[in-house]
């Protein structure tokens, strides 16, 4: 019998010419486990995705509630869903009251585009500008917005009036004008190993946006529902933006991706020409119950609370000479080590061990550490104390 090992790398399309080859036959809380038992504890989370773990038991009630139901019934948009409506409507209640529309995707990538296109429309503006080391996603115009030319050659020609400023550099911002349509940066830089701006930075940002008429769009897919410790990450810097892109964590591990905005911007899509911006499966029904559940499950289980601790604790078991330092919010947090060659290693020593971990797109000299919310002190101390064997060993 042919392995399912060689089966994926015969006929999936890989991303990498190395890639990490695990096999996982099923997930549970914090944990994943392989064909012959292993068992890994996960401090990636899926990418941002498992904030309250793999298959939480509330999740999975929803999904199956919805299954009695309806799956796919028409285009996003036309019909009245259920679980749209519930989700949106519960979404907006943790917002401030300026946003006031809910548009459904299946990804970030599609609720990147959709912000750039509503930001065009309603601005009548053509320059879209982003932030160096940033990244938005793989679709062409998300491609667009990362500034790192190495991810921009081999696809080019991309989006065109396209600029960049430095991120957590305030005379930057400068490059902002009235032939801006949008501003479009990550709250916190995820892919550039967790780059966390400063208070003052995210408030100038916001003044320039009021003072020039470009539109404001944060990227929290990857910070978005408590993985800061807040439910969204702008809530500490105590600015509002005027278009929120959301996905990852918003499933509860389903597909889901949506952007939020005002409504007179969001409004811009109803005509000339109308069905402008459409999805087919954008807001799938079973998504969105998940979706709904999931949110539930942050709110009703206090998870916010938790998140300070959590990370402060993982701060002080991994006090450790061989990383030159830890940046991050909550529980999103980079490891700085000095070559990707250590990075390398350490993370395959982990996995070896029983705990995932992984490294970043834009700072391969740096390991990720984003476990789901649900991670308890005992995990915490467990998982640290193999980062700190792996980093002996290895660093």
């Amino acid at each position: 019998m042919i392995s399912n090992r060689a089966l994926f790398l015969k006929n999936t399309a890989q991303t990498s010419s190395s890639p990490r080859l695990f096999e996982i036959v099923k997930a549970e809380g914090i944990y994943l486990y392989g064909p012959k038992g292993e068992r890994y504890l996960d401090l990636v989370s899926g990418f941002n995705v498992s904030n309250i773990g793999h298959r939480h038991p509330q999740v999975i009630a929803a999904i199956q509630q919805q299954l009695e139901k309806y799956l796919h019934v028409t285009v996003y948009g036309e019909f009245i869903q259920a679980p749209q409506v519930a989700f949106a409507t519960e979404l907006l209640k943790t917002l401030p009251s300026s946003f006031g529309s809910v548009y459904l995707t299946n990804s970030g990538a599609e609720a990147v585009e959709g912000s750039m296109k509503i930001a065009k429309k309603f601005t009548g503006r053509r320059q879209i500008i982003a932030a160096r080391n940033a990244y938005h996603g793989s679709t062409q115009g998300a491609l667009s917005l990362i500034g790192n030319p190495a991810y921009h050659e081999a696809y080019a020609p991309l989006l065109p009036e396209i600029d960049f400023i430095e991120f957590n550099n305030i005379p930057s911002l400068a490059l902002i004008s009235e032939q801006t349509a949008a501003v479009i940066v990550e709250t916190i830089q995820g892919e550039a190993g967790v780059q966390v701006p400063t208070v003052e930075f995210m408030q100038a940002l916001r003044r320039k946006c009021d003072e020039t008429g470009a539109i404001l769009i944060f990227d929290e897919i990857q910070t978005g529902f408590g993985r800061t410790g807040k439910m969204f990450a702008f809530e500490h810097f105590e600015i509002v933006p005027d278009v929120l892109m959301l996905a990852k964590g918003i499933g509860g591990g389903m597909p889901l991706g949506a952007f939020v905005a005002r409504k007179e911007i969001m409004d811009v899509i109803k005509d000339n020409p109308m069905l402008g911006h459409i999805t087919t499966f954008g807001g799938h029904p079973v998504s969105c119950a998940a979706a709904l559940a999931s949110l539930r499950v942050i709110q009703n289980e206090k998870l916010l609370e938790t998140v300070d601790a959590k990370a402060a604790l993982f701060r002080k078991e991994l006090d450790h000479p061989k990383i030159k330092e830890i940046r991050g919010k909550g529980l999103m947090m980079c490891l700085q080590l000095e070559t990707f060659d250590q990075v390398y290693q350490v993370s395959t020593f982990c996995a070896e061990k029983g705990v995932m971990i992984d490294w970043y797109l834009h700072c391969e000299t740096a390991l990720r550490v984003a476990p789901p919310l649900t991670i308890s002190d005992d995990e915490i101390k467990h998982a640290c104390g193999i980062i700190r064997e792996g980093l002996e060993k290895f660093a």
